[in-house]
């Protein structure tokens, strides 16, 4: 049999297999058995030795054509394939849209959240930096930069939860937002501006959970430090950040009061906004509820840091946001902010 009747037999044989195929592994399977290195046309063409010149070229114009066809006619046979699949995969996935639909539960903001982002977003607006710090520190920034020595009844083991350590310091979960303060004096460029940051997150403490305590709170640490920072200026924030929480018709008042890292110290009370000021069983019929801490930064936590306290002076506060969110809204018991119990958050939907 001449090699022309060959490759004729050749392109019939692939070009009918091909139109069977069902897979592109068929489609593979069938390229190599017709034209990969050891196929059939291979074979072919390496009789053409024993033919003449002008046979060799007519033969082998002709392996090129056919080689060309039954490329040409496998990739459309491969995009063939593909299309079918994909037709069919749509198919399956049909969307029947007389179906009725399908109601999705979508959470809502915890009630914490609620409260460290309003006031975040209060505090940004007047130019403070929010700087989160980190849940475990060392007792150098936790109470030694804040002026509470060894022995300090803070350090108290039933207070702070102690971590073990290795490396030669005493590590802990921050009992206070307050470390962050030390933090970024020691770091702070004052020719670069005067610092205003606040400090929300979670801290630690070693307590009893019951309706008003809890082991875990979270805390708001703000702090100012610039020239001729004075109390007028911490009296004035805070007096327009209680009012923008708690409403513009509360009264805030202050009263002396002490913290290590401090001096003056003071604590602020806003007007009950259960009896209005009256008097009521809330506030102990005293028409006031204490809402933070808070005083004038304390020389001795400026040296810690390597601040001149004769070139700068500071302001210092600090807010309970569990605190916050509860009187705010009424909550009585601080574990219910813990327990994920839907039916509570579903009651603080929309006030974000």
């Amino acid at each position: 049999m001449n090699l022309e009747i060959k490759l004729a037999e050749l392109k019939t044989k692939f070009e009918n297999r091909l139109s069977s195929a069902k897979s592109s592994d068929e489609v593979n399977k069938f390229k190599v058995e017709a034209l990969g290195k050891k196929g059939e046309l291979t074979q072919i063409l390496k009789q053409l030795g024993s033919l003449s010149v002008e046979e060799r070229k007519e033969i082998g114009k002709k392996a090129n054509e056919i080689r060309d066809q039954l490329n040409e006619k496998i990739e459309l046979k491969r995009q063939e394939i593909t299309k079918a699949l994909v037709e069919e995969e749509i198919k399956k996935e049909t969307i029947d849209v007389t179906l009725p639909g399908v109601d999705y539960l979508v959470g809502t903001k915890h009630v914490i959240n609620i409260v460290i982002d309003d006031l975040v977003d209060f505090f940004r607006s007047m130019g403070y930096t929010v700087d989160d710090g980190t849940e475990i520190e060392d007792d150098k920034h936790n109470f030694e930069m804040l002026n509470i020595p060894q022995g300090h009844p803070a350090r108290d083991m039933q207070d702070t939860f102690f971590l073990t350590s290795d490396r030669g310091n005493d590590w802990l979960l921050r009992s206070q937002t307050s470390p962050n303060q030390a933090h970024v004096l020691e770091t702070h460029d004052f020719s670069k501006g005067p610092i205003r940051m606040i400090s929300p997150g979670r801290v630690f403490r070693r307590d009893n959970d019951d309706a008003t305590h809890s082991h875990q709170f979270y805390q708001m640490e703000g702090i100012v430090v610039d020239r001729n920072i004075t109390m007028a200026d911490l009296f004035g924030t805070l007096n327009i950040t209680l009012k923008h929480f708690f409403g513009s018709e509360r009264e805030v008042r202050f009263r002396p009061s002490y913290f290590p890292f401090t001096e003056p110290s003071v604590e602020a009370d806003v007007s009950c906004f259960f009896c209005d000021g009256e008097g009521c069983s809330i506030c102990k019929n005293t028409g006031w509820i204490e809402v933070l801490g808070a005083g004038m930064t304390h020389p001795n936590v400026f040296k810690a840091a390597g601040v001149d306290p004769d070139k700068y002076q500071g302001f210092a506060f600090g807010m309970g946001m569990d605190r916050f969110a509860m009187l705010k809204y009424g909550i009585e018991d601080i574990r219910d902010l813990y327990t994920n119990d839907v039916r509570f958050l579903e009651k603080f939907e929309g006030e974000s």
